[in-house]
This record gives structure tokens, sequence and C-alpha cells, in this order.
């Protein structure tokens, strides 16, 4: 498994307790920024992280802002990505039982590092359920897709 990682300024302390748990558990990672806690812009993170996951060179993203709003909407202007924007594990898991989500976001301001590193884990260790609704479900989202990005 490889993980594309990125973040703004308001995320810039978590991504490190990320960082760490993938590397405690084995899991390649790339880290796309930021590299300090000067202000930025969201977007210009969560493009290059996007873009890599939709590459198929990682098969996930993890984005984190200071709510982890701002990088869940640019994630999702993107046509095959499904980022989830979660604050806590039930919410984590049942995005990729159910949803395939390949983007996750989460926020520094409202999620400490103990709960930042059982999101991240419920998120990147949950498979698809492959589930004949749930796969319905995503061919109608990505059916939306088709008709709405041009």
């Amino acid at each position: 498994m490889k993980v594309a990682i990125g973040c703004d300024h308001g995320g810039f302390g978590l991504k490190p307790v990320v960082e760490k748990y993938l590397e405690n558990n084995g899991i390649g990672y790339k880290d796309f920024g930021c590299f300090d806690s000067k202000s930025v812009d969201y977007v210009d993170y969560a493009v290059p992280v996007c873009k890599a996951v939709l590459s198929g060179e990682y098969d996930f993203g993890i984005l984190i802002c200071g709510t982890g709003i701002g990088m869940s909407i640019t994630a999702n202007k993107f046509k095959g990505i499904r980022c989830a924007h979660c604050e806590d594990t039930f919410c984590a898991k049942m995005t990729r039982l159910h949803n395939d989500a390949n983007v996750l976001a989460i926020g520094e301001r409202v999620t400490g590092a103990g709960l930042a590193e059982e999101i991240v884990a419920a998120f990147l260790n949950t498979p698809f359920s492959f589930d004949e609704r749930h796969e319905r479900r995503i061919a109608k989202i990505k059916a939306v897709e088709e008709e709405n990005f041009r």
C-alpha cells in the first residue's frame, strides 16, 4: 500500500503524527507538502495528492488542513476521487466499506493526535465491501461525474 499525503499550514502539526503512524505500520507514503507552518492555500496541496491517487501510483490520499473541509471540497472536484471528511473512526470505516473512498480528509484543529491515528487506521485497514448495493451506488456516483465533470 502506498499513500499520498498533503497538508496546509493548518494541518502541518498533525501531518507528522500521521506519517509516524504510516512508518510504524510499514505503509509507504510520499509527503506532498506543505513543509512549514507558513500560511499557504490548501488547494495547492490537495491537487497533487489527488493527481497522484488518480495516476494509480498511490492507493490512497490523506489530506490535512485546519478542519478537513477545504481539502475535502477541493479533492471532490476531481473525477474519480471520493474524498471523505471524517472526524471519527466509524465514518472512516463506513466510507471505505460502503463508498470505496480513496482520499481521507481530517482537520488538525478538530481532531487530536490519538484520534487522528485511529481514523487513519480505520480508513486504511477497512476494505471495500463489494456488496452489490454499494457497487450500484458508486456506479451512480460515477454516472453523475460523467454528466457533470466536463
